[in-house]
């Protein structure tokens, strides 16, 4: 501002002549007042906080490949805030659509649930907005312990999901919101990804730092956990063959080809043609070798996804995956304590082998690259000495089959 504008706005202020020490002294005086103010009342302004450097882990499955053990192996981490298939909601309220056309929705309630927000929620629910709204919400150890709910202490496995339905499903969803904003870790589970490509601008966000852990089993023992809970899928195998609303029982196994198709395509863009911002994000793990050996292969699921064990963790894996039971019916969505490694095998004996030799029929392509033997009778079926499930070292890319196209088999 220069000296006729400066008089014209404050005619009466005087012209003060300063000289290079006094503007010093002042300067220091000014410095001086602002340290004491600081240190004796605390800070001026608020400080800006630092960024949370929150990791984002989306369990990627299909129906009844062991992922709400592996949900549970995440929920049960005090620096984990979990929730089981948030994106259950966009299937129930949008059922006479296809898999395909829901694809866009899911991943955006899936962004959203991610940031902690829950007003994605609103367009799906109806009446009063609780947590006891949310799909399978009780699961999660975070919404039934402390400062959520004072069922449990902070640290606490959550052991009992309907005692917690009962004592903590009342509040609000802010606090739902503030509560997954109080963990380091966000972990979701989704069933309902049938590709990767349609993840890849949650790979792009900058407020994002997402990791995917893709979990695949078995597809004979994938039929034979399905055929357990039959009814329950019906719905969810309409919107995949795309029925228009109607509930499918996939008697011909084309829901499992859908499946079987998906984890080709998820593993070997994941693996083969990763872009750049994929490369480093990806995990996959089979149920078999997660069942086989669970404390090492948490363990390395933990340090993927920036976790640590704890003996609390160590001890509570042990007991569910070397249990008694044998993972019974009215289990089926359950995580009760069973001896993993037969439950994992069941499939030979239960099955008849007409069926087995169908699913492979449907699935070979998979089962080829990701390390399942083909069994050729009966008698294979029946061999338990022989063992299905390829070494990991021995299966990494190798049998690869060629492009699959519309008329060959997945």
């Amino acid at each position: 501002m220069n000296q006729v504008q400066w008089r014209g706005r404050y005619p009466s202020m005087p012209r003060i002549k300063c000289t290079v020490p006094t503007m010093v002294m002042v300067v220091l005086l000014q410095s001086g007042v602002l340290v004491f103010l600081f240190t004796w009342h605390g800070p001026l302004v608020s400080p800006v906080p630092e960024p949370q450097g929150k990791v984002h882990v989306l369990i990627l499955s299909s129906w009844r490949s062991g992922s709400s053990f592996v949900g549970q192996v995440f929920s049960q981490h005090p620096d984990v805030f979990y929730l089981m298939e948030p994106a259950w909601h966009v299937w129930a309220n949008l059922y006479k659509h296809s898999a395909a056309a829901l694809r866009m929705a899911v991943r955006d309630l899936i962004h959203s649930v991610f940031q902690c927000d829950a007003s994605v929620f609103d367009a799906y629910l109806s009446g009063r907005h609780n947590i006891s709204n949310i799909f399978m919400w009780e699961v999660s150890r975070a919404l039934c312990s402390q400062p959520a709910c004072s069922l449990y202490s902070h640290s606490n496995i959550s052991s009992d999901p309907e005692l917690c339905r009962k004592t903590c499903g009342r509040r609000d969803l802010e606090v739902l919101e503030e509560t997954c904003k109080s963990y380091s870790h966000v972990v979701l589970k989704e069933v309902r990804f049938f590709d990767i490509k349609s993840l890849y601008p949650l790979f792009r966000d900058p407020s994002l730092n997402l990791k995917i852990i893709h979990l695949i089993r078995d597809p004979r023992a994938v039929v034979r956990s399905r055929e357990q809970s039959m009814v329950a899928l019906m719905r969810d195998n309409g919107i995949v063959l795309n029925s228009g609303g109607t509930g499918v029982a996939d008697p011909q196994y084309k829901v499992m080809q859908e499946i079987c198709r998906s984890h080709i395509q998820i593993y070997e863009t994941a693996t083969q043609k990763a872009p750049e911002f994929l490369k480093g994000r990806y995990m996959m793990v089979r149920y078999e070798d997660l069942v086989r050996d669970p404390l090492a292969q948490i363990s390395q699921m933990y340090k993927f996804t920036e976790l640590e064990m704890t003996s609390k963790l160590r001890n509570w894996i042990y007991k569910v995956t070397h249990g008694q039971g044998s993972g019974k019916q009215k289990e089926a969505f359950k995580i009760t304590s069973r001896n993993a490694v037969d439950v994992s095998q069941a499939w030979r004996s239960s099955l008849p082998h007409d069926k087995v030799r169908k699913i492979q029929e449907v699935c070979k392509g998979a089962m080829n690259l990701l390390g399942y033997r083909l069994v050729e009778s009966e008698a294979e079926q029946r061999m338990m000495a022989l063992d299905v499930v390829v070494p990991q070292e021995h299966y990494q890319f190798s049998w690869l089959p060629s492009k699959t196209t519309e008329g060959e088999k997945v």
